[in-house]
């Protein structure tokens, strides 16, 4: 008989929950009907980050995907109005991203998606527990502190 695996279990438990995330912010954002997928919803509030239209080379390097993925989710959210190429001023061969209005419409409406499905998958947590549990998503995020060392559990 082998031990129980504590981290295994913890593991799982945040795969789990990372899916029901996905899951309820997929439906929150069928329910705004803005015909955005989640995908094309991260490219946006990406985009949004930016001080000036990126590359396309940018935007799949922080969404950690293959530029094909990058040119498939603009060739959608240009079509529906939402991005637009522009050439770059410094040089013609570069094409930049930018957000249209519509496309910091739907930002807002995104946001308002997002939050409505934060809320329901928090509901049944006290202050108390959401304070704890954004403590320690924090420090899951974050690493370990300059004085945790790496490897080494706190109490």
């Amino acid at each position: 008989m082998t031990a129980p695996d504590p981290d295994g279990l913890l593991a799982e438990q945040l795969l789990r929950l990372t899916r029901r995330v996905h899951r309820i912010q997929k439906r929150h954002l069928e329910h705004r009907d803005l015909g955005i997928t989640p995908a094309q919803s991260r490219l946006l509030r990406t985009l949004a980050h930016y001080g000036s239209p990126p590359r396309m080379a940018d935007l799949a390097e922080r969404l950690e995907v293959v530029p094909r993925a990058v040119t498939t989710l603009v060739d959608g959210l240009e079509a529906a109005g939402k991005v637009r190429r522009v050439p770059d001023p410094a040089n013609r061969r570069v094409i930049r991203i930018e957000l249209t209005d519509d496309g910091r419409a739907a930002l807002r409406e995104l946001r308002g998606a997002r939050r409505s499905a934060a809320e329901e998958i928090l509901a049944p947590l006290t202050d108390e527990q959401r304070a704890l549990l954004g403590g320690l998503l924090d420090t899951l995020i974050d690493g370990p502190g300059p004085d945790t060392g790496e490897g080494r559990r706190t109490a």
